[in-house]
């Protein structure tokens, strides 16, 4: 089994989590610590205008363009719901339990979106894709309520197990068990997690999920004003941590102990034997770059992806679609059979793609231009490969087998903004003018900001961290210019190389590991 690692950057503004598999990034995720519209999250939404041509309304989030929600994603029981929360919101006293509530019949599968909403109308909606671009929310009004093991849909009856679980007997218990447990008027969809898992932690779970949907309409009175929050999903963080704890971590490693603190409490209580495998990470070099991370991004985001032998992908991104093209590159080979070595090369090329879909979130269409193979077998053999590598893929997607063409298209499910991260940086030495400044003075500036800190805070022991060329070129030889700014002026200065920064780039900082301000 691969060893996989969780690194997890806090930083003010964004907290990044890199998925390592032996030490390859294979997932990247980055969240905005001020981002509203999560996936997940449960808002009390404003119908603004029925559009009956699309059968369809637009209603308003909170958000600067209104969200979409089509007749298809009302569900069912949208009556009851609307009944229930209406309930609810009249009612002075505890509000009366989901599975005491007696339902409304069904809506027609075929019926009009003005049968059902009227403008004005306050309605209970999820979000099942963030704003991308110049698009608004896209919302659903069948609710579905996340955990570990399993996924809660209010005023729903149905049971239903995860494809994913192969085994007819387990399935056969989980679902004899869900029927069994559950209340009245409640659906459960069983999550892979839950395979071999015993009744009382399903049963907890169960009554969890329960008693968060019921408990938020508790507080629900006339004078609450829609659009509005009404129950949000945990952060994105804890959700994705939530979602990838089905595999075992060797190490979870974060740089913030709130954070940190956060994660092992919520392991604790899922599984209570990974706690010990969250470690706090308090090195002063960042953590990105004490595991190797940022070289990988940096060599992995470009239009150009380098994979084995001196192949390459060409990854060009559209409106509509994604296009990456397979290259043999200078690629020596190894016989003079070019349908083996074209083979050899797309089925390499695979295991990149499925690792470059997952790194950069891609949605939507992706074609893929592999090199021309003859054989029928060849082609096959490929869309297995394709299929196997995508299987760890958590994100719902459709592969379809090679044309004539030699093309490849998948459809991938997109909820967010494709993840996309510039590699090219500006010229450190000009910062793109076309001009530098004298670099004989660049030593005189680090001494003279030296001089300026110790004067400023007095302290005796400072860290330098430098661009690696830097760094050793201060460091290394019989006597080190660190050696000799510590015997000049009295410090223990200590240089450290940070991959990230640029060739004169260069930051002070304490024994803690802050950054000192040299304003």
């Amino acid at each position: 089994m691969a060893n996989k690692d969780l690194i997890i950057d806090v930083s003010d503004s964004e907290v990044s989590l890199a998925l390592l598999e032996d030490k390859q990034l294979i997932e990247l995720n980055k969240e905005k610590r001020n981002i509203r519209f999560s996936v997940g999250d449960i808002y009390l939404g404003k119908v603004k205008k029925i559009m009956p041509g699309l059968n369809a309304a637009f209603v308003n989030v909170g958000y600067e363009r209104d969200a979409f929600l089509h007749y298809l994603d009302l569900g069912a029981q949208f009556r009851t719901q609307h009944k229930y929360y209406l309930s609810a919101m009249q009612r002075q006293g505890k509000v009366i339990p989901v599975h005491k509530f007696k339902p409304d019949p069904d809506i027609d599968k075929d019926g009009k979106i003005s049968d059902v909403l009227t403008q004005g109308q306050t309605v209970i909606v999820q979000i099942t894709k963030e704003p991308i671009s110049t698009k608004g929310p896209r919302l659903a009004s069948e609710i579905s309520l996340a955990g570990r093991n399993l996924v809660l849909i209010p005023h729903s009856d149905k049971v239903s197990i995860s494809s994913k679980i192969e085994n007819p007997d387990e399935k056969n218990r989980l679902k004899t068990l869900l029927q069994s447990i559950k209340p009245k008027n409640y659906g459960v969809i069983v999550r892979t997690a839950a395979e071999g898992k015993k009744v009382a932690v399903l049963d907890a779970e169960l009554r969890e999920l329960v008693q968060k949907w019921e408990s938020a309409f508790a507080g629900v009175k006339k004078e609450i004003k829609s659009p509005r929050l009404f129950i949000g999903e945990m952060n994105r963080t804890s959700t994705i941590v939530r979602d990838m704890l089905n595999v075992t971590f060797n190490s979870i490693h974060i740089n913030n102990e709130a954070l940190a603190e956060e994660i092992r409490k919520y392991i604790k209580e899922i599984a209570p034997e990974k706690a010990k495998i969250v470690r706090l990470y308090k090195g002063t070099i960042p953590i990105f770059d004490h595991f190797g991370v940022n070289k990988q991004i940096k060599a992995l985001f470009g239009k150009t992806v380098s994979f084995r032998h001196g192949a390459y992908l060409i990854i060009e991104h559209t409106e509509a679609l994604h296009v990456i093209d397979v290259n043999s590159g200078n690629r020596s080979r190894k016989s003079n059979d070019q349908e083996s070595n074209s083979l050899e090369v797309n089925m390499e090329a695979a295991v990149e793609i499925a690792r470059q879909l997952r790194l950069r979130d891609m949605g939507g269409i992706i074609v893929i231009d592999f090199i021309d193979m003859q054989a029928a077998e060849h082609k096959q053999v490929l869309f297995e490969k394709m299929k196997e590598v995508m299987a760890g893929d958590r994100t719902k997607h459709n592969i379809l087998p090679l044309t004539k063409f030699g093309l490849m298209q998948i459809t991938r499910q997109r909820v967010r903004p494709e993840m996309s991260i510039v590699t090219d940086e500006k010229c450190p030495a000009c910062q793109g003018t076309g001009t530098t400044r004298p670099t004989i003075l660049f030593p005189d500036e680090i001494e003279k900001n030296l001089a300026f800190i110790l004067d400023k805070i007095k302290t005796r022991r400072l860290i330098l961290n430098l661009h690696p060329f830097l760094a050793a070129w201060y460091t290394r030889g019989l006597f080190p210019i660190a050696l000799k700014w510590s015997l000049k002026y009295r410090i223990l200065i200590k240089v450290q190389a940070v991959t990230a920064y640029h060739m004169l780039e260069y930051h002070f900082l304490d024994w803690q590991g802050n950054e000192i301000d040299l304003e």
